[in-house]
């Protein structure tokens, strides 16, 4: 029985050598109602060609050319000519498990709309994977299982951008591939977020996630690091920052000055926090690091903690328990 229709959006960009086993992956599914609406941002390559004929030989792929230049304005004309009743995305270069489209849909279908499939994912590389991407994958997998991918979404995208699906009336509800904001996959995570759509949890690895050295991602402006703390701050004050308790900002490297830089630009005022003997008492921006118990003398405070090193990140949560603070809502971890 087929449960709706799914719109499955690609923008590609020089990926020939990877597009057959991307595309054949797709039209293996064991899930057949979709339609693949793929736009050619400029490709140089075969890739085109190649996608066309694939077209002619399966009236369920389309292909159009990007009406601007970059990824958003790629995903903004395939959507505008799709129609089906459920909205995914699939990189060009990656590759589905043969059962995706039919345990989003049937998750989708269980649990009506409000709610957001998603899948577990498996890096793969010819050159191996590095310990960077095998943790975030861990990490990654960790919060889809038991659903609560939200929970840690200021750390890092905490939804994989070539593997999830929603209702289409929700993806329109949250302005779809709309904003003009990168990097567009963590965007479009924080605006779930902020409509309340719940993650259904998932068990099983949907996605294989290729890694190579040009791959966007690790090659473009708008997914340096410098983007991820703009949105992570722009969203942390829309929805979760309460303008009538002080705001706090624990650490002071790179992480910590860009926030500080933010919080600033804006007129925020906040105290800063320091575990660094080095740098307690020193004026940075014109504001003074404290020690970090100054945290226990404020009154009904939120910090955001700019820490990476993961064993000061389990002292500083345990500092937070003993303070009888939350994750979420009284402290929130931007890495």
């Amino acid at each position: 029985m087929q449960n709706g229709k799914v719109s499955i959006i690609i923008p590609f960009k020089n990926t020939a050598h990877f597009l057959p086993e991307c595309l054949d992956s797709i039209v293996n599914q064991t899930y057949g109602h979709w339609e693949v609406l793929a736009v050619n941002d400029h490709s140089s390559d075969e890739s085109y060609e190649l996608l066309s004929s694939y077209s002619q030989k399966d009236e369920r792929i389309k292909v159009f050319p990007n009406k601007g230049s970059g990824i958003i304005t790629a995903l903004q004309t395939g959507y505008a000519n799709s129609n089906g009743d459920f909205v995914t995305r699939m990189d060009s270069d990656d590759i589905m498990k043969p059962n995706r489209l039919e345990v989003m849909i049937n998750s989708l279908n269980e649990n009506g709309k409000g709610h957001v499939a998603v899948g577990q994912v498996k890096y793969f590389s010819n050159r191996g994977i590095s310990n960077g991407y095998e943790r975030y994958e861990q990490w990654l997998n960790r919060l889809t299982s038991s659903g609560h991918n939200f929970d840690e979404i200021y750390k890092e995208c905490v939804i994989p951008s070539p593997c999830w699906m929603v209702h289409r009336e929700n993806f329109e509800d949250c302005e779809g591939f709309e904003p003009q904001r990168y990097p567009e996959d963590y965007d479009l995570t924080f605006r779930f977020y902020e409509h309340g759509f719940q993650i259904i949890p998932c068990d099983q690895v949907l996605h294989l996630w290729r890694d190579y050295d040009t791959r966007t991602s690790r090659t473009h402006e708008h997914y340096a690091q410098n983007y991820f703390l703009d949105i992570k701050l722009h969203y942390f004050l829309k929805l979760n920052h309460d303008t009538n308790r002080p705001l706090v900002i624990w650490g002071a490297g790179f992480k910590g000055k860009k926030i500080a830089k933010g919080l600033k630009k804006q007129g925020l005022d906040f105290v800063w926090l320091c575990d660094n003997p080095k740098k307690i008492g020193k004026s940075i921006y014109g504001k003074e690091l404290v020690h970090f118990e100054a945290l226990q003398n404020l009154d009904d405070p939120q910090s955001i903690i700019t820490v990476a090193n993961e064993d000061a990140q389990k002292e500083i949560r345990a500092y937070f328990s003993e303070l009888r603070q939350s994750p979420m809502e009284d402290y929130f971890f931007f890495c």
